[in-house]
């Protein structure tokens, strides 16, 4: 069936529903298979109705279609047959054991048996496993919990969950616009058309003269009803998944894993940019995708418009020319943005290296630190921001005895040796260095110039390929591919976990990632092969054809839910492409590639919205979501024909090699700003020896030249000197005097927020009762809405939606939200003592934000966040609980922190404690998990962080804060992991500090003083980890950098109170979040019960400039003679 055949069962779908033709509505979604409602499915189980449960489900699956399908067919029969036991219905339970459950003996034999001896026992409860099952509603209840899950993950499932967005009454706008059309083709138009059929086309009866053509007022439109349709899939409601979320899902790789006819080749699936759509190869639905890549909004994946109707229907439209067609809704942009702010496009310098740069790759947090691998083996260590190079490693054999004899051969046969991937581990500590015989290097990184051998393996025999990190078991490891067809996975010590075999051709290209708890690792080989391969000996589980097949290149987005290749064909030409991967099939291809290049293309991809490829001595730009090249620079020249190129973290800068053995650095707005306060830094540092030597600087030659710098700010200024050397010059330039430098001269200035003006702020609606202070405080994880509970324990929820000023639908500090409620009109209300004046209000959310769960000193409450009813209650006091946190990997396992300072490790699903946690002398404050670590650190009233094991919930270690002279262990402590999922925040009312959780040992501490001199209430990293949020009792905000937790803004209550309220002392923040996607907005909730919205002003777009490291000052004053601050901040 076409996907217009398929929108249009969505329409009638639709209508049926507004009809309220109910049966008829759940018959179509079965019998077309293209929406499964989940909500209409728990009510029929709920209630017993197996055969129409099972019915329903046949037109989505069948029982031995995969692992997850057998398990849902499973879980339904073993609840009917426990049932029947339940109401000693023996005859019964016999025919179900017979009839529905005999197919899964030969799939588990020994479960099967187990099944068939509870027919012996007087009751099934004796059995150890069913010990915990109630009755029948409660069963019922959490076999649905695991339903649900399973068939979620199910791929036979995916895009089939969620109704799309659609207005209300769709079909018949549609056909009130075909009958206007019909209407406006009229001969003898009459103003009022009566319409009595839709079986035949629309024509007005001749009359006297012809009138102008009028819209009709259709009597269908009377029949339209004004109400809103509401979505029929039980994710339909106030959170659909947005496509990052579905995208995220774990079972992304298992479902090509699943494909059961995959198939041979996906080459009909794209087209060289070169070749026109309309003549190209292939199926003619999938040249309507590149023509009209058309997403509705709230769906996952391209959907393939086109089919003969379709095309015929088009000439139609276009043959009547004072009609507009009626087309689908492109993508809404994620937010606005503008090239010169987002792209780094900027040439900011010029870097001579001194060989061809054949690798480079950022820090993973220090943004302006690059590392260089070169065609004659050297590695260097770049600060671009100072344009000096730190260190420069010549290759060397570290230990000529202990690699094999076929590299020694190869070695004294030909020495020359290159860099053939360069790249930081993800905690930045270390530093892989492939080459292109055998070897792989590994450093380590200490800070500054401190960089030192640390692991040499003779890796792969021939070239190795390609180089990257991953964490399978959570350990950090090295995976290496090569010229011998091979894969390899090594430990830190050098030793081979793994060794992957199945391609036929050497591997080009490794990229190893990890979705929910499944890790694998996708490998591409020179003759075009994909295959995946998960941390086991099972053998790949996916075999494709990459575009081109010839060699490319695969990465994810940095928020890990869109998939890209790019590469090129052994013709010469390219292909940048997005896959599709719960079905392994190419979604959209990108256009704007040369023809007939003679290498291989390089891209890279930033920020979760664009993607830049180094092609025809350019580089091209591509917004994800389009597939029509949004722009190109040339860099102001000198690039190569294919240049390499590579983005920071952060998506502000941007490097590109030079044909001149050097590469360039370009920068966005918010990079030049950076690089500009640095070089401030430099030139006074080398004002003094610049001035002595300009004299005498042109047509001097001093020695060797270390490095080559061209400033192209202004043409007419020299560069600076570095390192002592003179760089080279294109020509006869002025010296550069203090005038030209004016602006960078300037010191570095703490950013102070003062006035209403100087930011952006929105105060939500029907706030809380403003006896009821803001204790706690989220924003959603699809970041369109926030959450706030009370210390009276009433939670609410506030929403933004999508308009002409909203695209996104995102929050926004610009747009005030809606306060959101289900028609029924619920609160979400927690259960709360009598006593309630000590409570402790905690609360965690789902990650597909389907329940938050909260506490405020009585039971703990699961509510569904679409009806806002409690799914269930637990852990009833005494003690309370005060911290709640889901497991990463699974949402039935809760971390509860509770009162008597013990830490529960609760299951939802069995109502069950698995283990108590105990060390802490006080309630627990804290909690969060680090999923690459596999530990979980606690914190609590007694200024104690806690480090344990996530597998077997051993203590590791404890450390106490270091507080102030003379200050009780005492005040609530807070704890977030960074994004690298190694450092983390700890808050107290006395300091923030960063910890490295590998080490377990303090990295930074900083406490309050001068104009931040009050206690601290609350903290939290920004989306990225780059910023750190902290609130004071004094009603002070302070944004600080996370690495050196420097003070780079404060925002006083002036700029977000009203004056009205400013006055009072008691008004002050709580409680701080950030937003999940927009690194510069936060939100913070009040003691008036308030919550409000803060971003910068549209003019400045962050919060203040980065902090100098080495400008002698703190927090933008003069050090003061404290060292408190200063003890734990070594310098970087």
């Amino acid at each position: 069936m076409s996907s217009l055949s398929r929108e249009l069962v969505f329409l009638i779908l639709q209508f049926l529903e507004e009809e309220k033709f109910k049966e008829t509505v759940h018959r179509l979604e079965q019998e077309s298979g293209f929406l499964f409602n989940m909500k209409y499915f728990e009510e029929k189980a709920l209630a017993g109705e197996w055969d129409e449960v099972e019915k329903y489900l046949s037109g989505f699956t069948k029982v031995d279609d995969n692992r997850y399908s057998m398990k849902i067919f499973f879980e339904i029969r073993k609840q009917k047959y426990l049932e029947a036991l339940d109401m000693h219905d023996r005859a019964k339970a016999v025919e179900i054991l017979a009839k529905d459950l005999k197919v899964f003996s030969t799939f588990n034999e020994e479960l099967y048996k187990e099944i068939t001896h509870l027919l012996t026992l007087e009751n099934f409860r004796e059995n150890e496993q069913l010990s915990k099952y109630g009755d029948t509603k409660s069963a019922r209840s959490i076999m649905l919990v695991e339903l649900k899950k399973l068939i979620e993950a199910n791929p036979l499932f995916r895009e089939k969950l969620v109704f799309p967005t659609l207005k209300a009454s769709r079909l018949r706008t549609l056909i009130n616009q075909s009958l206007n059309w019909q209407h406006q083709l009229c001969k003898n138009p009459r103003p009022n058309p009566d319409i009595k059929t839709l079986f035949t086309d629309h024509s007005c009866s001749p009359s006297n003269g012809a009138r102008a053509p009028t819209p009709v007022t259709l009597p269908v439109t009377a029949v339209a009803k004004p109400s809103t349709f509401a979505p029929l899939g039980v994710h339909g409601g106030p959170f659909p998944p947005p496509p990052a979320a579905a995208a995220a899902n774990a079972n992304g790789l298992a479902s090509w894993m699943a494909n059961a006819n995959p198939p041979s080749s996906v080459q009909s699936a794209i087209v060289a940019a070169s070749v026109s759509a309309s003549s190209l190869p292939f199926p003619q639905n999938q040249v309507s995708v590149l023509k009209h890549p058309r997403t509705p909004p709230n769906t996952f994946g391209m959907i393939e418009y086109g089919s003969s109707d379709h095309e015929q229907l088009m000439k139609r439209l276009r043959s009547a020319q004072s009609v507009d067609e009626v087309t689908y809704p492109a993508p809404p942009q994620q937010a606005l943005w503008s090239l010169d702010d987002d792209l780094p496009r900027s040439v900011a310098c010029t870097i001579h290296q001194g060989s061809n740069v054949t690798s480079m790759d950022f820090h993973p947090s220090h943004h302006t630190l690059l590392t260089v691998g070169c065609s004659n083996g050297e590695i260097s260590l770049w600060e671009v921001g100072m344009r000096e190079r730190l260190v420069s490693k010549p290759f060397k054999l570290w230990d000529m005895a202990a690699c094999s004899v076929p590299f020694q051969a190869s070695i004294v046969k030909d020495s020359s040796i290159s860099v053939s991937r360069v790249a930081w581990s993800p905690d930045g500590n270390l530093i892989g260095v492939a080459f292109t015989k055998h070897l792989v290097h590994l450093y380590t990184y200490q800070g500054s110039n401190d960089l030192r051998s640390h692991l040499e393996i003779d890796a792969h025999v021939g070239g190795v390929n390609d180089l990257a990190f991953s964490h399978p078991n959570k350990n950090l490891c090295v995976v290496t591919c090569g010229d011998d067809k091979l894969i390899k996975v090594w430990d830190l010590a050098g030793s081979k976990l793994f060794n992957f075999e199945g391609h036929e051709a050497p591997v080009y290209s490794v990229c190893p990632h990890q979705k929910e708890n499944i890790q694998f690792i996708f490998s591409t080989a020179v003759d075009g092969k994909i295959k995946a391969w998960l941390y086991d000996n099972m053998g790949s589980r996916v075999d494709y054809d990459a575009p081109g097949q010839w060699c490319t290149t695969m990465l994810y987005s940095a928020d890990g839910s869109r998939l890209f290749s790019c590469g090129t064909s052994k013709d010469g030409d390219s292909f940048l492409v997005e896959w599709n991967e719960s079905e392994g099939k190419i979604k959209k291809a990108f256009s704007g590639f040369r023809k007939n290049s003679t290498g291989v293309v390089q891209f890279d991809t930033t920020r979760n919205r664009f993607l830049a490829v180094g092609d025809d001595s350019q580089i091209k730009f591509w917004d994800m979501n389009n597939a029509n090249i949004l722009t190109s620079t040339g860099a102001e020249g000198g690039l190569p024909n294919l240049p390499r190129l590579r983005f920071n973290k952060e998506g502000n800068l941007l490097v590109v090699t030079t044909a001149d053995n050097g590469f360039k650095v370009l920068a966005n707005a918010n990079g030049l700003r950076a690089l500009r306060a640095m070089e401030a830094r430099s030139y006074e540092a080398s004002r003094t020896l610049e001035m002595k030597v300009s004299s005498s600087a042109i047509g001097t030659s001093i020695g060797p030249v270390v490095s080559k710098v061209e400033r192209v700010d202004s043409p007419a200024r020299p560069t600076p000197i570095l390192n002592g050397v003179e760089p080279m010059s294109r020509g006869i330039e002025k010296p550069r005097n203090l005038e030209d430098v004016s602006e960078k001269a300037k010191p570095w200035e703490l950013t102070e927020i003062v006035d209403p003006t100087q930011c952006r702020t929105v105060t939500t609606p029907d706030n809380l009762d403003p006896a009821s202070k803001v204790a706690r405080l989220l924003y959603t994880n699809s970041g369109v809405g926030v959450i706030a509970l009370g210390t009276n324990g009433l939670q609410k929820l506030w929403k933004w939606s999508r308009s002409e000023q909203n695209p996104s639908g995102k929050a926004t500090a610009s747009i005030v939200p809606q306060h959101w409620q289900p028609n029924s009109g619920l609160l979400m209300t927690n259960d709360v003592p009598d006593n309630s004046e000590d409570a402790v209000p905690c609360i965690a959310l789902s990650k597909n934000d389907s329940y938050v769960m909260s506490a405020c000193g009585g039971k703990v409450s699961l509510f569904n966040m679409m009806t806002f009813k409690v799914m269930t209650t637990f852990m009833p006091p005494p003690p309370a609980s005060t911290f709640l946190a889901f497991h990463p990997q699974d949402n039935n396992i809760i971390a509860i922190g509770m009162e008597d300072s013990a830490i529960h490790i609760y299951n939802v699903r069995v109502d069950e404690v698995k283990t108590k946690l105990k060390g802490h002398q006080k309630r627990i404050s804290g909690l969060a998990f680090s999923t690459s670590l596999n530990i979980l650190v606690s914190s609590g009233a007694d200024a104690q962080l806690f480090f344990w094991n996530a597998d077997n919930w051993e203590k590791i270690k404890s450390v106490a804060l270091q507080l102030p002279a003379g200050k009780a262990p005492q005040g609530d402590t807070r704890v977030q992991f960074h994004s690298d999922q190694v450092r983390f925040l700890v808050c107290h009312e006395t300091q923030l500090a960063v910890y490295d959780a590998n080490k377990m040992e303090r990295m930074r501490q900083w406490m309050p003083q001068e104009v931040l001199s009050s206690p601290i209430t609350s903290a939290a990293y920004s989306c990225n980890s780059q910023l750190v949020y902290a609130t004071f009792t004094d009603g002070n905000i302070g944004v600080f950098d996370a690495d050196s937790l420097r003070l780079r803004c404060r925002i006083a209550p002036s700029a977000y109170v009203s004056p009205a309220l400013s006055n009072s002392q008691t008004v002050h923040p709580l409680v701080v979040t950030a937003h999940p996607q927009e690194v510069n907005q936060l939100a913070v909730g009040l003691t008036d019960g308030s919550v409000k919205v803060i971003e910068p002003s549209e003019a400045e777009k962050n919060w203040g400039l980065p902090v100098p490291v080495d400008n002698g000052t703190e927090n933008g004053r003069t050090a003061t003679s404290s060292t408190t601050n200063t003890s734990e901040q070594p310098q970087r």
